[in-house]
């Protein structure tokens, strides 16, 4: 069994900071769940393009607000409280921050190491630990 308190990742190595997000990574490969799974804080107003090609991810909002922009489709979609959106085919999108900070949770298949961070595409590299 696993017990993770986020409060305890604060501050640490698995508290990954990028420019208009941290990423504070709960469990990673190295835990050995076959996912990794981490709280995502996106400040408001922010805007980040973003395409995971390595990665599948489902995302739930529990605070703030925002949207995605699909950019296959040109959908925009409301996040907030209580919605979750499904990264299910590695859709390039670009997620703003509305008027609060979005607290979302995350998880990533397959699971990240902890060190990785956007690329020029939006993307997480596949990095091996």
């Amino acid at each position: 069994m696993k017990i993770v308190d986020v409060k305890d990742i604060i501050g640490t190595d698995r508290e990954v900071k990028g420019p208009n997000w941290v990423s504070r990574r709960l469990l990673l490969k190295k835990d050995g769940m076959g996912f990794s799974f981490h709280e995502t804080i996106i400040p408001a107003g922010a805007e980040l393009h973003m395409w995971y090609k390595n990665h599948l991810e489902a995302v739930y909002c529990v605070a703030g607000n925002g949207t995605i922009e699909d950019l296959a489709t040109g959908e925009v979609h409301k996040i907030e409280d209580g919605v979750l959106y499904a990264l299910d085919n590695h859709d390039k999108h670009i997620l703003r921050g509305g008027t609060e900070d979005m607290r979302l949770i995350c998880a990533f298949n397959p699971p990240v190491t902890g060190q990785e961070t956007h690329d020029a595409d939006g993307a997480y590299e596949l990095v091996e630990d």
